[in-house]
């Protein structure tokens, strides 16, 4: 099947377990190397003295997946993530389990049980082999992480650049913003002072204008007063001269024709006598 042969997964931990007398040696901690198939898993254990492997194959994984009532899939999912990483509300430990064998287990909840799994270990063949292979893996683990650390470091650096790049940027454009508004505003109310000067200047004149307007109409009026009453004033003159004089006699003043014919008659009389 394709899915056996994909690329097995490798994970290493260190566990700290528990042990049945914690005077013997090779109790506290444990580091756990393991490879992960789709189909089977196997183990390298070493608590830096001595080592121990277990191989479980397909029959034996498909087997214990049944007696938990899992896939397969699942099975190997859960032991990875008990023993690629410890998990803190797991009892992990690793006793004897005689002829040289040790027995690794952890304990894990399912529906409100708490429950144990356990895999027999039997030792290493060639003990020295296996403990290189764990350092190794972890001495190579070691290199990707301070690489990844060295690579995310020189990333922040840069970025922290780029922000303070940006930050000093900032805060130059809210200067240049401050200036430009107040070079605008300054301008701005220049413009305004020197349309409410040129208001005053127009309302001056437009003043100016009216008052020079308004005087001479009075003047015109004024002159107009004057002549109707000198009119009236003649008029009246002209009444008295024509009325009759009421002593009878005759007229106290004649009238034009009477005035020139008595003139005419004057000059007669005058060229006569000579």
């Amino acid at each position: 099947m394709a899915t056996s042969t994909a690329a097995p997964r490798h994970s290493c931990a260190k566990l700290s377990v528990a042990v049945e007398d914690p005077k013997a040696g090779g109790g506290g901690a444990v580091f756990v190397k393991a490879t992960w198939h789709p189909t089977r898993f196997s183990l390298a254990v070493t608590d830096g003295g001595a080592a121990w492997v277990a191989q479980a194959s397909d029959a034996e994984v498909r087997l214990r997946a049944e007696q938990w009532d899992q896939p397969v899939a699942d099975y190997l999912a859960l032991a990875e993530r008990y023993l690629a990483f410890q998990q803190p509300s797991s009892t992990y430990s690793f006793h004897d389990a005689a002829n040289g064998n040790r027995r690794l287990s952890w304990t894990f909840e399912k529906q409100g049980t708490k429950l144990e799994w356990r895999w027999k270990l039997q030792p290493a063949p060639n003990t020295q082999q296996t403990i290189a292979e764990i350092l190794d893996f972890l001495m190579d683990a070691n290199i990707r992480l301070s690489e990844e650390v060295v690579r995310k470091t020189q990333s922040f650096d840069k970025l922290k650049q780029e922000s303070e790049k940006c930050l000093q940027q900032s805060e130059r454009f809210n200067i240049e913003k401050a200036e430009f508004e107040q070079s605008t505003f300054s301008k701005f109310v220049a413009v305004l002072n020197s349309k409410k000067a040129k208001l005053r200047q127009l309302k001056d004149k437009l003043t100016e204008f009216e008052s020079a307007d308004k005087a001479p109409k009075e003047e015109d009026e004024n002159s107009t007063d004057k002549t109707e009453l000198f009119e009236e004033a003649s008029d009246k003159d002209a009444s008295v001269n024509d009325e009759p004089s009421e002593t009878g006699g005759g007229d106290l003043h004649s009238s034009p024709e009477k005035t020139a014919a008595t003139s005419r008659g004057g000059r007669g009389r005058k060229r006569t006598r000579k």
